[in-house]
């Protein structure tokens, strides 16, 4: 009789591990799928060229992604990265062309300022979130909206093209060039990826920002102040936004205030398909890099396919859709 019942437990437990693995995984198995789809729908997927080609591509949003996903392991949201981006590519583009920087002091000082714009934009949304209690939602449009509208201002609406032959030419190479076939963006893209994993499993700052999403009312009566890594995590992301901002304009050799438009939907969409909850507690940088590329190949494969824009837009709108309800059902599975 014990024997029956420890049968029929030991196969419980392993219907339950099939189920549970589907759904852990399930952005992986997303991935994959994908690759093999696009692997079959055209031969040039697998080309050493269009592989590094999509990943230098989308060095800018995996960088954006790592600091939207410390916002959102608080619970919060940041609707700005897409703007504070532009103003990173408009102030990188100006101390360029206007400031005529062309020594390479002059170049890092361009490049120092506007990581400092950056973060600064990402604090005064922090500051306005953390310490005056106001909804992240409302404060990251508002600076969305203000952030753009400063890209406009400098530039008059207009693009800023970088001269040849002067320092910038140093930056226009980075965009352009690499080790090998390496790309300098993707190394460097791989390079923050490491540091936001270390960040997030192996300190403290990494275990109190998931702990302020998960519960900040306990955080604050351990005698943390929680306040000061809801602020942390916006200037961080921030600063990311304007590190992405230059890898873009460096990547064109042109500064356009329109640049990053839709980054803060893909950021978020990142983070929400590689299984990061939107209230906050739950998400890795592992998922988040998952979500990118997932995001990465829908595009790369239906540009292949000369597929219009319109129709990738509904294509991860679905993905959206799935990953959530995969994201619910597995909450009520652990409930």
């Amino acid at each position: 009789m014990n024997t029956t019942g420890n049968t029929e437990m030991m196969e419980i437990k392993k219907k339950m591990t099939v189920k549970e693995f589907l759904i852990r995984y399930n952005a992986i198995l997303i991935l994959a799928a994908l690759i093999i789809i696009s692997a079959i729908l055209s031969p040039v997927f697998l080309s050493t060229q269009n592989i590094f080609n999509l990943l230098r591509q989308n060095t800018p949003i995996m960088l954006i992604a790592m600091g939207m996903l410390l916002v959102v392991l608080t619970g919060g949201i940041d609707l700005s990265v897409g703007s504070i981006a532009a103003v990173a590519g408009m102030m990188i583009s100006v101390s360029i062309v206007s400031w005529n920087w062309t020594t390479g002091f002059g170049i890092f000082m361009g490049v120092a300022l506007t990581l400092i714009v950056g973060l600064a934009l990402g604090a005064v949304n922090g500051a306005f979130i953390a310490f005056l209690r106001m909804p992240a939602f409302i404060v990251t449009l508002a600076m969305m909206t203000i952030g753009r509208g400063i890209a406009y201002l400098v530039t008059n609406g207009q693009p800023i093209r970088w001269p040849e032959g002067t320092g910038a030419q140093a930056l226009l190479d980075f965009g352009s060039k690499g080790v090998g076939v390496v790309p300098w963006p993707v190394i460097l893209g791989v390079a923050v990826l490491v540091v936001f994993w270390l960040l997030s499993k192996y300190t403290v700052f990494g275990r109190l920002v998931i702990a302020t999403g998960s519960n900040q009312d306990a955080v604050t009566l351990a005698g943390i102040n929680a306040k000061k890594y809801k602020f942390a995590v916006y200037a961080i992301s921030g600063l990311m936004c304007a590190l992405a901002g230059i890898v873009m304009t460096c990547r064109s050799g042109t500064g356009t205030p329109i640049s990053g438009e839709g980054y803060e939907l893909d950021a978020i969409a990142a983070c929400v398909i590689g299984g990061a909850s939107l209230s906050g507690g739950r998400g890795s940088v592992g998922g988040t890099i998952i979500g990118v590329l997932i995001l990465a190949l829908i595009t790369n494969i239906m540009n292949l396919l000369s597929v219009p824009a319109y129709p990738q837009q509904i294509v991860k709108g679905i993905i959206i859709l799935a990953s959530v309800f995969v994201q619910s059902v597995s909450t009520k599975n652990q409930d």
